[in-house]
Order: structure tokens, then C-alpha cells, then sequence
């Protein structure tokens, strides 16, 4: 089916192939993974963009000894399908198939585990160090793109090799500009120039004879700021303040300049950048037209570009979020909205049609977004900061430090919370609970359905002092006809009856599944106690007091992990007030839960209602 892909099984099948060729495969991989992606939903505009520098870089790279490290993972298809995994590929992020990012334990090509951003550059670093220390000459090559930049680990990494002399080459994949302000005769003359192995052993002869004194650094300056003048990007001058020498801009989806490109700079030492433009969906019009659509569009027919939707008559919990928003700043001008990247994913992107003035979408920076809602509660306004649960772990030091321990009343909400589905282990938000739980004075609560989520952020808006947490998972909803109703604020840290028993079991429930213990519950009428717990902490400790008075057997189930969640919470109650109640925990085990449906996850963790029903069984069975 295709001239060139069908024979390549590994990057040494590239190696010998002409320009031309090259401009044929890159073809053939865009083909390749449009037509997988539209029955086999991914991360599509992002990869199409990337394509001819993947190729380019496992075309003049020895790769796998030369060691090749992505940032964002969702980039790297065409890498995974050049790397011996064209077949695999069609299986990628379903279960028992390959990953959706790069992964150490599925390929030696695969450097460095990736699933979110800005972590490329600190980890080359320590791929280039690790090879020096051991007497090797790897190649490390870091590309950094779709918005990773912005993120302050990103900095980190740069502030950091650029002081040191590692043999690193960062490729800046920017897919966000046009390329047309840099092109021209002296741009290309002095990227000519700059690459040039003639012209580079010369400057490194003047350095040397200069050596390390007040009039090399002068001169140093002076050429970079030269060198930023004519260029005309400011940032060259920003990566080499940092101690990169930096190359470009190139056109990075022209796989004759990024080969050409790429051999120039493969000899040089130290660490150095090489700034490309690309466009983001490149080669799929559809995307190039709207690559926030396409950045992950599920199903399509690659023909005509039309998306398939399935039918539903639910919404997301994102689109709940959303809505609920708008309604609480139509009612309170003080009512602001903070994302990292993530308006459209988690539903904020209402909140920027409605009031643009009030919506701050910060880039990929999960720590400056907690801080930045701190500081503008500090400064009296009411900030709903909405961070994805799993990448909420990386400002758990800010949510501590300047929330929490300054009282200051920030609504977090933690979207797709618990088991995500084919994203997998990099994108769970397994761990919120056991985290948040330990901190002093912080609300934890978790929806059941639409109208407690609602709910949930009527009273979140109205607490005065310290964190709010609200997480609730992806997906849909339960179809709870949240429009219609009235948002209320809920008495903090209550519990709420759904089904009493006759004393032989109860179920304590946090969030969503609750309803799967109701449905579980059904094969036992009048026999089965189900509670929602909805806060975490504070835990509605008279609840649980006469529920382990009147029943013999307690069941917790939650959509977390269970060491340290509600599980740990109601194992610590009973271990300080013994009733002689016995306790069995459902949730997510003490293990990494790979990727699937979520439906096959919810299945494998025991926390569906067939799970839940296997645990009541056991109970009155025995």
C-alpha cells in the first residue's frame, strides 16, 4: 500500500534513501497516521507537525545509541511507526496495545518516559552527563514543542545545560508562528554562516586563544546581540544569555533543510538549539484550519474530515464545570477563571466567550497557575483554578505553600480525576485524594452527578478560608438535570443517605461511584446501606459513627487510589473508635493500571457495579 513505509522496520532503512525519498515517506507517514487515527482516536495535529523533524533526526542520528527525547510524548507517531512499531501502531492506547507516548519499557528508542510537558530538557541533560561520566560519545537530542516551552521546568533544564558542556541539541518545535517574518536573504546567509563547520572551528580557535577573560565574554555579548539584531528573534538572544548557541529559525517542515541543518550542527560541541517553525497539522487541512479541534478530534472519516460523534444525551462533567462557571460570574464580577492550556478540555473555554476579561489561560504551567490564583485571592477576587488531577501533582508544593498555609480561599478543581481511559498511567488522577488529604484546613469534596457538582461549586464560591478541592472524573455525566436546577451551597463536610439496608452491609461512596453502588445494591432490596460521602475532609464523622454502629460490614469505594484515600480515612476512624464494624476497601490497587477503556479500567480495579456486587456477594454469602 505504501512505496516506502511498508519496508521500513527500523531507522537504518532510512539511511540510504535520497531527498526526494525522504519527501515521499514523510508523505506516506502523515497518510499512515491520519488514516490510524480516524478509527484509532489520538493526538493527531501535534504528530503531523513534527513528522520531517522525526525523520530528520533518525536520518542523520544513529538512534538508538544516539539517544532521542520527546517533549510533549504526543508528538512522537511518527517516530513510534519508523522505530519498528508500524503494525503496533494500529493498536496504540487501547488495551494490552502501545502506548500513546514514548515509553522505556516498550522500545529502546524510546529514551524517556513522557506523558506530559516541559521535562525533555532536564532529562537530555541527564542522558548527555550520564554518557560523559561513563566514557560514551551518545548523540542526545531533545525536541521540545507544542507549548512545552512555557513550562518553568523547561527553563530549569535550559538554565542548567547551558552552564554546563554537555553534547545536547534542543529542537525547538514552535508550531504556534508564521515563518514568513524570518525568511529572506539575510536570514539564510547567517544561518549559513552559523552552521558552517569552516566558520564554527574558526570561532572556537578565537575563544581558545582569548581564553576565559573579561574581553571573551565582551565579545561574546557583542556577537550574540549582533547576531539577535539581524536574525530578528529576540529569543535567540534569550537561549544564548542562557549558555545555548542558537541556530534557526528553519523551516522545519522542509526535510531538505532539516536534513541539511541537522548534519551541520551534528558535530558541534556543547549544548546548542535549533529553533524550527512548523505547522501544527501539517499535511491534513482540516487540522491546518483548526488545530485546537484537531489536536485530539476522536473518530473521523480521513476523506472528508468530518468528525464522527457518537450519539449522547449526557453532558461531560467539562461541560458542567463550564457552565456553572459562567452562571457564578454572571452573579459575582469578583469570579475569575485560571487553566494551564487546558480551556477547551476542562470546559473554561465558555467562561473566555462569555467574559474574556476574566479567564486566564497561563500556558502549561500547573505551579504559576496555583500561585497566580493565590495571589489574585489574596487580592480579593474568587479564582476556580481547573487543573487535570493528574498533572495537579505538579504544584503540590504551591497548593501547600501559598494556599494553604495562607488560608486563601482558591476553588481547585480537579478535572478527569480517577481512571482516564487511553491515555493511561501518565494521565490518571489516582493520587488526588491520598495528597490533598494530609494538608490542614483543606475542603476535599467529589460529585456524584451534575447537580452535585453544581452544588459543589455554589459552595465553593462562598468559602472564605482556604482550599477548595473539587474533583470529579472524564467523561459523562449521569444525565442529573443540572440546567434545572437551582445551585445551592451544600453544609461542608456532610454526608448523604441514598438507600438504608436492614444492618448487614453499608457502602460508603465518594463521587460518581455511588451510583454504581446503587446499581450494585438492586440485586440485594432492603439489604444494603449506600451513603455519599462527597467530602473527603472533612470526613462527616457523625455519619460514620452511626453507620458503624448499626451495620456490621463497611465497604468503601472510590475512584482513587486506596492506600490513603477514603479507604485510609475510614480506617483510621475506626482504628480510633472501634465498633466491631469490619472494613473492606474498593478502588485503585497498590499498581499501575494501564491503559484501556475506562469502562475495561473501572471493570479491572472492581470499582463498576458488577465489582461493587462481587463484594456485597462475598458479604452475604459468607
Amino acid at each position: 500500500m505504501y512505496e516506502l513505509l511498508d519496508k521500513i522496520e527500523s531507522p537504518a532503512d532510512i539511511k540510504g534513501l535520497t531527498t526526494g525519498q525522504l519527501r515521499t515517506l514523510c508523505a506516506e507517514l502523515r497518510q499512515y497516521i491520519i488514516e490510524t487515527c480516524a478509527t484509532n482516536p489520538g493526538h493527531l495535529a501535534a504528530s503531523l507537525g513534527a513528522v520531517e523533524l522525526i525523520v530528520g533526526v533518525h536520518y542523520v542520528y544513529d538512534t538508538p545509541a544516539d539517544q532521542f527525547v520527546f517533549d510533549v510524548g504526543h508528538q512522537a507517531y511518527a517516530h513510534k511507526v519508523l522505530t519498528g512499531r508500524r503494525e503496533a501502531f494500529r493498536t496504540m492506547r487501547t488495551k494490552d496495545g502501545i502506548s500513546g507516548f514514548p515509553n522505556r519499557s516498550e522500545s529502546p528508542y524510546d529514551a524517556f518516559g513522557v506523558g506530559h510537558s516541559s521535562t525533555s530538557v532536564s532529562a537530555a541533560l541527564g542522558l548527555a552527563e550520564a554518557a560523559r561520566m561513563q566514557g560514551r560519545h551518545d548523540k542526545v537530542v531533545a525536541l521540545i514543542g507544542d507549548g512545552a516551552m512555557t513550562g518553568g521546568l523547561a527553563f530549569e533544564g535550559l538554565n542548567n545545560a547551558g552552564a554546563s558542556r554537555a553534547d545536547l541539541l534542543v529542537i525547538l518545535n514552535d508550531n504556534n508562528q508564521s515563518i514568513e517574518g524570518n525568511t529572506g536573504a539575510m536570514h539564510r546567509y547567517l544561518l549559513n554562516i552559523t552552521t558552517s563547520q569552516s566558520y564554527n572551528r574558526f570561532k572556537n580557535r578565537i575563544w581558545n586563544l582569548l581564553g576565559d577573560n573579561g574581553f571573551r565574554r565582551f565579545l561574546q555579548r557583542w556577537v550574540r546581540a549582533l547576531k539577535s539584531w539581524f536574525v530578528g528573534k529576540p529569543g535567540g538572544a534569550l537561549f544564548e544569555s542562557l549558555g545555548f548557541r542558537y541556530f534557526g529559525p528553519i523551516d522545519g517542515n522542509d526535510i531538505e533543510e532539516v536534513v541539511r541543518t541537522l548534519r551541520k550542527l551534528h558535530g558541534l560541541p556543547g549544548p546548542r538549539i535549533l529553533h524550527c517553525f512548523t505547522v501544527k497539522g501539517k499535511g491534513y487541512a482540516p487540522a491546518e484550519a483548526d488545530p485546537v479541534t484537531w489536536h485530539a478530534p476522536g473518530r473521523f472519516d480521513p476523506l472528508t474530515g468530518k468528525r464522527i460523534h457518537a450519539p449522547h444525551t449526557r453532558d461531560r462533567y467539562q461541560d458542567v464545570f463550564g457552565g456553572v462557571l459562567c452562571e457564578l460570574a454572571e452573579a459575582d464580577p469578583l469570579v475569575v477563571g485560571v487553566t494551564p492550556a487546558m480551556a477547551q478540555g476542562c470546559g473554561m473555554n465558555l467562561l473566555a466567550a462569555a467574559h474574556p476579561e476574566r479567564f486566564f489561560d497561563v500556558g502549561i504551567e500547573e505551579e504559576h497557575a496555583v500561585t497566580f490564583s493565590a495571589g489574585l485571592a489574596a487580592g480579593g477576587m474568587k479564582p476556580f483554578c481547573n487543573l487535570y488531577s493528574a498533572f495537579a501533582q505538579r504544584a503540590y508544593d504551591q497548593i501547600i505553600h501559598d494556599v494553604a498555609l495562607q488560608r486563601l480561599p482558591v476553588v481547585l478543581c480537579f478535572d478527569r480525576a480517577g481512571l482516564v481511559g487511553e491515555d493511561g498511567a501518565t494521565h490518571h488522577g489516582a493520587f488526588d485524594l491520598a495528597a490533598y488529604r494530609s494538608i490542614p484546613d483543606v475542603i476535599i469534596s467529589s460529585p456524584r452527578d451534575e447537580v452535585q457538582l453544581k452544588h459543589l461549586m455554589y459552595t465553593a464560591w462562598k468559602h472564605e478560608t482556604g482550599p477548595f478541592i473539587i474533583r470529579y472524573p472524564r467523561g459523562m455525566g449521569e444525565g442529573a438535570p443540572w440546567r434545572e436546577t437551582e445551585g445551592k451551597v451544600l453544609e461542608t463536610g456532610r454526608a448523604e443517605t441514598l438507600l438504608e439496608g436492614d444492618g448487614t452491609v453499608a457502602v460508603l461512596a465518594l463521587g460518581p461511584v455511588a451510583n454504581r453502588a446503587l446499581e450494585a445494591a438492586q440485586g440485594w432490596p432492603g439489604r444494603v446501606g449506600v451513603f455519599d460521602v462527597r467530602f473527603l475532609k472533612p470526613l462527616d464523622e457523625r455519619m460514620l459513627a452511626d453507620v458503624a454502629g448499626r451495620y456490621r460490614h463497611l465497604i468503601t469505594v472510590e475512584d482513587g487510589c486506596l492506600a490513603g484515600g477514603l479507604y485510609g480515612a475510614v480506617s483510621e476512624w475506626l482504628s480510633a473508635h472501634p465498633t466491631g464494624a469490619t472494613l473492606e476497601g474498593i478502588g485503585i490497587p497498590d499498581r499501575i493500571i494501564p491503559q484501556a477503556r475506562q469502562s475495561e479500567q473501572y471493570a479491572e480495579c472492581g470499582i463498576d457495579a458488577a465489582g461493587i456486587a462481587k463484594s456485597l456477594k462475598k458479604v452475604f454469602v459468607e
